[in-house]
């Protein structure tokens, strides 16, 4: 069961990017292609767009897309992190690199996937299905501890030693095997005017969860950095995110991008010659529009982050 993919943000990051004719851009998480679509128009014959995702799932959709737009287009089927360190490693600089953070839609109403609560289906959660690590190991096999550090971290969630408590037990029973089985644990471990708040219950395990499973914040917090090497003088870098944790690490990396002075405040001139990188694009990110989030309720997290490099590196950025 899948339903039709709606780009979430997309006329804003078209907006923010401004991609022109003849440019290069990277997509670091191509899906369905509905970003990549609107930026591919923009590039015109000219222009070269390299979709990168590490589901297999999306080299299919990325056939027809291919077909369809007017610009040159490359796919590479792996972890942005990976594809960007290859495609510098070949020379290429681009003019706009994106990533829309999180998982896709497509993921999420793909039963056999496991990535949704609303659904039961085997616990798997990989966003590539040929890594080994699953949420299934997770859940049975990492230890009570290990499950609370996770859940908080991932999860921001208040009863994350209550609800590994609980998984523990179920599972020195029988193994958790299914979506439905680990929501009942997560159910069972909340108290119960808690569960009437914001959103289902598992929402923040399950986020916890596929989060550990496919490494996001670790390769994020990466790829950002290399992404940044890879563009031109004029450039612009933009993410879009889903959760707090995400745009945490989005937001910092380009405000410390777009940073001047680093002296310490009791100094009374500048003394570090340091100049900004960055020109921040809509300070403080876009959120979608209340008529977006009436016609698709999963974007309602959501925000855009840009920034446009204002000068060529002088050391490699960290």
């Amino acid at each position: 069961m899948t339903r039709e993919h709606v780009p979430v943000l997309a006329r804003e990051l078209v907006e923010l990017l401004g991609p022109r004719p003849g440019e290069v851009a990277i997509d670091c998480t191509f899906g369905a292609g509905g970003h990549a679509r609107l930026v591919a128009e923009r590039l015109g014959r000219e222009g070269t767009l390299v979709a990168v995702d590490r589901d297999p799932a999306a080299a299919d959709r990325y056939e027809d897309f291919a077909r369809e737009v007017p610009c040159a287009t490359r796919f590479l089927g792996s972890d942005y992190l990976e594809a960007i360190e290859r495609l510098a490693g070949e020379g290429l600089r681009a003019d706009l690199v994106y990533l829309d953070l999180g998982v896709s839609s497509m993921q999420l109403d793909t039963l056999e996937r496991g990535f949704s609560y609303a659904y039961d289906a085997p616990l798997d959660m990989r966003m590539d299905p040929r890594q080994e690590l699953d949420a299934r190991t997770v859940v049975n096999e990492w230890d009570e501890r290990r499950l609370a550090q996770a859940f908080r971290a991932y999860g921001e969630e208040r009863y994350a030693r209550q609800i590994a408590s609980v998984v523990a037990r179920r599972r020195r029973r029988a193994p958790l095997e299914t979506t439905f089985e680990l929501a009942e644990a997560i159910n069972e471990a909340i108290p119960a005017p808690a569960r009437f708040g914001a959103g289902h219950p598992a929402r923040r395990v399950f986020q916890a969860i596929r989060i550990a499973v496919n490494g996001e914040l670790e390769s994020l917090e990466r790829a950002l950095p290399a992404a940044w090497r890879i563009l031109v003088p004029g450039g612009r870098l933009g993410a879009i995110s889903f959760h707090s944790l995400e745009d945490r690490l989005v937001k910092r990396f380009l405000a410390d991008r777009a940073r001047g002075c680093v002296c310490p405040p009791e100094l009374p001139i500048c003394v570090c010659g340091h100049e900004p990188e960055a020109e921040l694009v809509a300070s403080g990110g876009v959120t979608p529009s209340r008529a977006e989030v009436a016609d698709n309720p999963r974007a309602r997290a959501a925000r855009l982050r840009a920034a446009r490099r204002v000068r060529a590196a002088t050391e490699a950025d960290g």
